[in-house]
């Protein structure tokens, strides 16, 4: 017997939920509490399973026969109704999510917890600030390459070249994230390679002639202040480092029996973990820094707090103390005097100075082989520079 609008009204709740069937596995669930719910049975794979369509009256008799209907249609093409419904949802959710800024920040979620550095996530968020607010409210499977260029050549009539092609990058990061979760079908910033005014390469200043590098250690030498910025100052050019990871140096990556620091791939450019070998010299610094702050996490921390290490600009912000202009020497500026120096002395194998400054050679291959095989030359090499950088400092090979 078919169901009424009359039957159903008339279905008066009992002590226990009950049915009212209608037809081909149409049925009505009267719950105890006067709650009225369509359902539907169906049997696929030979198992019988229920389908729930909603609630009487905001589905209608007539809606949750049709509502049966699609599903009988589903499991004769050998289709599971409940999947097919979760599916929807999930789809639906999806598509309400679909903004720029939505994608964006789901994506820098997902690489924070992956473990990127807080730096990386900072810069993240700073370039996805730069779009448009027009732009980021633009769901992300709608924006072609014009509305992408018009937002990068924003910031190249303003002559910031490197900001323009940054943008770029991350945006394609955006697309790529949402073709990956079903939000988005292509990536208009990868239309857009060659499109945007190539900036030219800044190189970090750097001292490379060896009379003027000799005085900067003697000035270095001299240079009193914050315990922390005095002794980070004096390891930077014994371990040639970035200006981050060495400001970022922890007590428990040094091995003092070792003679070893290892820098985690969390906090690496390239992703990959990194041994720096330990002069005498580099030891005697961290040894006396060691009885200022060797009960907390960082060797160099913050005057500020210890929970923290010294800013990012601390190093630099010394050489200008020390009257070393921008144009003359950067915290950075040591990688590339090491490089040169080191090359110019004709004592060791490029791979192995490469190696000692943490550049990627190419091919993976090559990579694992020259991280093993030029240790022992690096060890050797680390010994060699801090001794070379001691005889320039006491004014030897002017």
């Amino acid at each position: 017997m078919v169901l009424t609008d009359t039957a159903i009204r008339n279905a008066k709740p009992k002590d226990k939920p009950y049915k009212v069937s209608d037809s081909q596995g149409l049925y009505l669930l009267v719950n105890p509490r006067g709650s009225k719910l369509w359902r539907v049975k169906y049997r696929i794979d030979g198992v019988e399973r229920k389908l729930a369509i909603g609630p009487y009256p905001e589905i209608t008799l007539a809606e949750a026969r049709a509502a049966r209907d699609a599903a009988r249609r589903q499991v004769a093409h050998a289709i599971d109704p409940n999947y097919a419904k979760r599916q929807a949802r999930i789809e639906a959710t999806m598509r309400t999510e679909t903004t720029f800024l939505k994608v964006a920040e789901e994506l820098i979620a997902k690489r924070e917890k992956e473990g990127v550095s807080p730096r990386t996530l900072e810069k993240y968020r700073w370039v996805l600030n730069l779009f448009s607010t027009e732009f980021r409210r633009r769901p992300v499977s709608e924006i072609n390459p014009a509305e992408l260029l018009y937002e990068l050549k924003h910031q190249e009539r303003r002559e910031k070249f490197e900001t323009a092609k940054r943008m770029r990058s991350f945006a394609s990061r955006v697309f790529r994230y949402g073709a990956a979760t079903a939000r988005a079908e292509r990536d208009p910033a990868q239309m857009l390679l060659g499109a945007l005014i190539q900036p030219k390469v800044k190189h970090f200043a750097a001292i490379t002639e060896v009379a003027e590098f000799g005085a900067l250690l003697r000035a270095i030498e001299d240079y009193s202040g914050d315990p922390a910025v005095m002794y980070a100052l004096k390891l930077t050019p014994h371990v040639f480092q970035r200006p981050g990871e060495l400001r970022q140096m922890e007590w428990a990556e040094v091995n003092f029996d070792k003679a070893v620091w290892t820098l985690p791939a969390s906090k690496m450019k390239m992703r990959h973990p990194h041994a720096v070998p330990l002069s005498r010299q580099a030891l005697a610094i961290l040894e006396a820094m060691q009885g200022l702050t060797g009960k907390g996490k960082y060797v160099f921390p913050s005057v500020r707090t210890r929970t923290r290490p010294i800013s990012e600009n601390t190093i630099t912000a010394a050489l200008r103390r020390m009257g070393y202009t921008k144009d003359q020497m950067t915290a950075h500026g040591f990688r590339t005097s090491a490089s040169s120096l080191l090359n110019e002395s004709g004592k060791w194998n490029p791979d192995a100075i490469e190696r000692a400054l943490a550049h990627m050679v190419s091919g993976e291959i090559r990579r694992i082989y020259n991280q093993s095989a030029y240790w022992t030359e690096r060890v050797a090499m680390a010994q060699w520079w801090s001794d070379y950088l001691d005889e320039l400092r006491e004014g030897g090979n002017r």
